[in-house]
């Protein structure tokens, strides 16, 4: 069954021993990221910090942080949810008495959709009007933030022009005791609803939940349709309607089971500087001007609990609400695009970095077509690499696509830019916000390489020279699957790279890519992020050899990419060396008792 609230689902986690109390005094300031993050790479409990200084609330973080606990917050499999839905369209196409039955409880959940208006909340049992930032918990992640932030705010808008409501997670940094910048990214949700409202000039009205149960935490982040509600969503996910409640301050409805609701205003052309804050991406992200939220009032239950989320250099607990939403989603997907077999972005790359997607090829250059129409769906036309591989390849297995991309990967016909397009406002590569480029490789098999193959030729023999014989700035050096060399390179990075990718020992890999010192090549998790968060394809890449025909770039030989951490770059994220020692000297003071 459905967990109705935060604190049903968090005493369920504890009876499992997957929930850890915490009693001892913790500072919100820097202290709580550096504990929670040695217990997410330990794929730790939830946590539940009883005592947080300047604050009479309990917080709780890493809720969704293992596999274990998104299935069990969900109550299901996350794939298996839209797995049941298509089945349910697939079947009544055409329509039979016989479908019908045999997907009853399908469409009994329909009914869930629906919202349920009720007269009392528990999410109101408290009102403080006005409300005040300075109650709350709120924690400072890295040590270069630009101040506090709400971490797990569930922002609740409604259009103007529709009536619609989204819900997204956007990150909202605490300026004073009443008001915040609103972290809204034009693409999503909640910004379009903005831009609509500057449209009319009018304020728009906004509900941030914090602390809603599981599941309508979790849709919260799904990537879904713009004509798709969330609330509507949520109730489709636990098979019960959404309560709601009139809001105290606003004309809007909010969720009656929520921990609290802050209401308030984001006025019409009004903006402060947001930021910096250390994003997924692992460095600071640069301040920018956002708009900014007036609070007006503050409801929550008698007894609330204040949840966090820490984002940061991967692994972090976002790994499993990506996965999740993806597992979700992915079954509507390929029902609009029956020619994908399978796909998967890499959260160690910040997921938009890296999708890698399996087709089945039906006629010539299919695979193409299929990759540019997932770069103009949803949340996947953020995405900046994308490689295509054979419906029978492993897309979780990147030696699997190295292999793929050795055997049928040929920069002439294989590897497509698009530049001067728009990416995530969090990616720093190009030095413009909201402006970038993307690549496409093709790694599929076509016909000249399958020839190749059935011939017995080698199509890339591999590394055939030491390449600190080439260049001797390389401190470090691995090798992939024959295919990608990774090397660690001191500066000037690029030109150790033009020389590499040029030498004749050389040719037989398929790419060498640069990386700062920082990145461990012994670790997966360190080398996809090292390799796919820090280079923009149009400044980055090079080649052994480019040539026009017409207007047309063709490339030649060896692929480079630098990705090397570049002047102009925000910084990687580090805690500092003093709360570092001060979580060493206090770890058994954490768990004890």
């Amino acid at each position: 069954m459905p967990y109705p609230d935060l604190q049903s689902y968090l005493q369920e986690l504890e009876r499992r021993g997957d929930l850890r109390r915490v009693k001892a005094p913790v500072d919100p300031n820097l202290e709580i990221t550096e504990i929670y993050t040695r217990v997410i790479r330990e794929d730790g409990p939830a946590l539940f910090f009883e005592r947080v200084e300047g604050s009479r609330y309990p917080l709780v973080a890493n809720l969704f942080g293992s596999a274990r606990r998104v299935r069990l917050a969900l109550g299901m499999e996350p794939d298996a949810f839209g797995e049941a839905f298509v089945a349910l369209i697939q079947q009544l196409n055409p329509p039979s008495l016989k479908a019908l039955w045999r997907n009853r409880s399908t469409l009994l959940r329909v009914r869930s959709a629906r919202q349920k208006l009720v007269s009392r909340a528990l999410s109101q049992q408290v009102v403080e009007q006005p409300g005040d930032f300075s109650t709350l918990p709120v924690t400072k992640s890295w040590p270069d933030d630009g101040g506090r932030f709400l971490t797990w705010p569930i922002v609740l808008t409604r259009s103007l022009k529709t009536g619609r409501s989204n819900m997204g997670v956007y990150r909202m940094h605490v300026y004073g005791n009443n008001t915040a910048g609103m972290h809204w990214q034009l693409s999503k949700g909640g910004g379009l609803h903005y831009f609509e409202a500057e449209e009319r000039d009018q304020p728009l009205h906004v509900a941030v939940v914090l602390g809603g149960d599981p599941v309508l935490i979790l849709a919260s982040i799904l990537p879904l349709p713009e004509s798709l509600e969330e609330i509507m969503f949520a109730g489709l996910l636990r098979g019960k309607p959404t309560d709601m409640a009139r809001a105290k301050t606003l004309d809007v409805t909010v969720p009656a089971n929520a921990e609290f609701i802050l209401e308030g205003i984001v006025p019409q052309r009004e903006r402060a500087m947001e930021g910096p804050f250390g994003d997924h991406l692992g460095h600071y992200s640069d301040a920018a001007p956002f708009p900014v939220f007036h609070l007006q009032a503050v409801t929550h239950r008698k007894d609330p609990v204040f949840p966090a989320a820490i984002v940061g250099k991967p692994p972090q607990e976002e790994r499993y609400w990506g996965e999740t939403s993806q597992a979700l989603m992915k079954p509507f997907l390929k029902l609009l695009r029956p020619e994908v077999s399978d796909l998967w972005p890499y959260y160690a790359t910040g997921f938009h970095n890296l999708l890698v997607v399996s087709t089945k090829t039906r006629f010539t250059k299919e695979p193409m077509r299929t990759a540019l129409g997932l770069l103009g769906e949803g949340q996947l036309a953020l995405t900046k690499c994308l490689i295509l591989v054979d419906a029978d390849v492993n897309v979780r297995d990147f030696n699997a696509v190295l292999r793929a991309m050795r055997e049928h990967f040929t920069p002439e016909r294989d590897f497509t830019l698009l530049s001067n397009v728009s990416l995530d406002t969090l990616d720093f590569t190009s030095y413009t916000m909201h402006l970038g480029s993307r690549m496409v490789i093709d790694a599929t098999a076509k016909r000249e390489t399958l020839l190749q193959q059935s011939r017995g030729e080698r199509v890339s023999p591999g590394l055939r020279a030491d390449p600190a014989s080439i260049w001797p700035g390389i401190r470090q050096w691995r090798l992939l699957e024959d295919t990608m060399l990774v090397v660690q390179i001191e500066h000037p990075a690029r030109e150790g790279l033009q020389r590499l990718v040029r030498a004749e020992p050389m040719q037989g890999l398929k790419m060498i890519v640069a990386v700062s010192p920082d990145v461990q090549l012994a670790n997966a998790d360190s080398l996809l992020w090292g390799i796919f968060t820090r280079y923009d394809p149009a400044r980055d890449i090079v080649f052994s050899s480019s040539t026009l025909a017409g207007v047309q770039p063709v490339h030649h030989g060896v692929m480079g990419i630098d990705a090397t951490w570049k002047p102009g770059y925000p910084k990687p994220l580090t805690m500092t060396d003093e709360v570092v020692r001060k979580v060493d000297a206090r770890w058994k003071d954490y768990w004890s008792g």
